[in-house]
Parts: C-alpha cells; sequence; structure tokens
C-alpha cells in the first residue's frame, strides 16, 4: 500500500482469509480489533512446515458479522472449530493472540484443538487487568474510528508512528506505516468490536476454572515483556499458576502483538515442539 492509496479500500480488497504451506495444519486466530493480516511476519515462516490459515473473525477484517455466533472466546472458538471442519482440518494446532488467545485456550479446553500456542491471551487479569484492557482497546478504538482521516500523514513521520503503536508493539519503530493503518482501519471497522469487548467482564481463565482437556494436549503460552495491554509482569504469573502443565515462555522485548516484533522467534515459539 503507498502513501497515496487510501487504506480503508486497501482493507476491503483483502480476503478474509489467507492458507499457505503444507504439512500438518496451524490455524491462527487475530485478537479484538484485529485482522489476519497481523501474522503476517510469521506467515512464511511457519508455512515452510505446515499448512497454515490465517482466519478473520465475524465482524473483524473484511468478514462480516454472524447473528449466530456471540462475540467473544467462547462463541469465536465454536465459530473457528466450525470454520475449520468446513476447510477439512480436524482438531488444528491453534495459535491465537489476546483474544484469540482465548481463543486457542477454550479450543483446546474443548477438545476441537490439538495442540495449542497462546499469545499474551485474555483471561488471566483479575478484574482491575480486565478493566484496564477494556478501557485501553475502547481508547484505541475510538483513536481509529473518529481520529483515522488525521493519522495518514502523521504515520508518515517515524516517532509519530512509534507514539500511536507503543501501546501494541514493543519495538514500535520498526512498525510499516503501511502496517499501522491497517491496524487503524481494521480497529475503525470492526462492527463486532464492542460485543467482543463486553464479553471479556465474563471470562476468567484463573486459578480454579476447568481446564477441560488442556491438560492432556501440548499448550503453549508466550508473554512479551513489555506487554503493557494485557500486563507481562501480572498476567503471565497467573497464567503460570492457572496452567501449571503448560510450557511458559517470555518474548524479551515483544509487546502486546509481538509478530512484528521478533518474527523468528514467535516462528519458532510455533514450531518447535514442546518438550
Amino acid at each position: 500500500m503507498t502513501g497515496e492509496t487510501d487504506g480503508m479500500a486497501e482493507l476491503v480488497n483483502l480476503p478474509p482469509h489467507e492458507r499457505r504451506g503444507t504439512g500438518q495444519p496451524v490455524v491462527l486466530v487475530h485478537g479484538i480489533g484485529s485482522r489476519w493480516q497481523v501474522f503476517d511476519p510469521i506467515l512464511d515462516l511457519v508455512a515452510r512446515r505446515h499448512d497454515v490459515l490465517a482466519v478473520d473473525l465475524p465482524g473483524f477484517g473484511v468478514r462480516p458479522s454472524d447473528p449466530s455466533v456471540t462475540p467473544g472466546p467462547v462463541g469465536y472458538a465454536e465459530w473457528v472449530a466450525k470454520f475449520c471442519a468446513e476447510q477439512g482440518i480436524d482438531r488444528p494446532h491453534v495459535v491465537g493472540n489476546s483474544m484469540g488467545g482465548g481463543i486457542a485456550l477454550e479450543m483446546g479446553r474443548r477438545g476441537t484443538a490439538g495442540r495449542v500456542t497462546a499469545f499474551s491471551p485474555v483471561g488471566f487479569w483479575g478484574r482491575p487487568g480486565a478493566r484496564w484492557a477494556q478501557a485501553m482497546v475502547t481508547t484505541l478504538r475510538t483513536t481509529a474510528k473518529y481520529g483515522g482521516p488525521l493519522t495518514g500523514p502523521a504515520l508518515a513521520f517515524g516517532p509519530t508512528r512509534a507514539a500511536l503503536a507503543a501501546t501494541c508493539y514493543g519495538r514500535p519503530s520498526q512498525l510499516s506505516k503501511e502496517a499501522l493503518q491497517l491496524d487503524v482501519d481494521g480497529l475503525a471497522r470492526a462492527t463486532s468490536f464492542e460485543d467482543a469487548r463486553r464479553s471479556f467482564a465474563g471470562y476468567d481463565l484463573t486459578s480454579g476454572a476447568d481446564l477441560g482437556h488442556l491438560t492432556d494436549i501440548p499448550v503453549t503460552v508466550a508473554w512479551g515483556t513489555r506487554d503493557v495491554l494485557l500486563t507481562y509482569r501480572t498476567q503471565s504469573r497467573r497464567a503460570r499458576a492457572a496452567l501449571p502443565t503448560a510450557r511458559h515462555l517470555d518474548l524479551p522485548g515483544c509487546g502486546h502483538i509481538p509478530f512484528n516484533d521478533d518474527p523468528a522467534l514467535c516462528a519458532r515459539v510455533i514450531i518447535e515442539e514442546q518438550a
């Protein structure tokens, strides 16, 4: 996308999912306000060994809202499992980020994922953390919806681009203007945003939650050490306590959305087998 191209028009012309590579299936699930292209930095790396399917959730990216789907980790877990079955994929390795991490864990809990990798997943926040996350994503959404026309020229200026991206990225200066413009446009047009955000208030994976099949399958939880949205220090600690059988990893220098911060590291986390 060039600086003269309208970002919203570009987003409309993108497909609702992307499939690359061959091998065992890996399904990539984005977070609230995002779209499958957030995985662009790692798609080809993972596709060297796997059949990779990255999807827009209903009401995000270019996929329209679906009245039969309840936005949030539980409803979207059901939808992703059904979508995978339609693509001929059974119990895949599900990789998710943020809300997508909660979806991946939910699929593991229900037995519709054969393996789970969750990057900074929702559900380990406690009440103050949940309120903080809701407030932060609401601020990002408001900026995208009502400040979008003002952000185009600003995104051409490196320091401004870095400031706008710092909430989600640990190394925001590495993010291109084009990628950030897609982030802004995706947030602005996400028709299921409010319903998905409301679902967070009742979603809890802390100690005492029913883990279902999560103790029977390989589970990896990875957290960026610069995550300020789902704060690394407190929420990664809760995740370790709630999922003691999982592999827990720190991603040095990475933020809430780590794939652009360190693509090679994130790809290795997904590809490497759990010991």
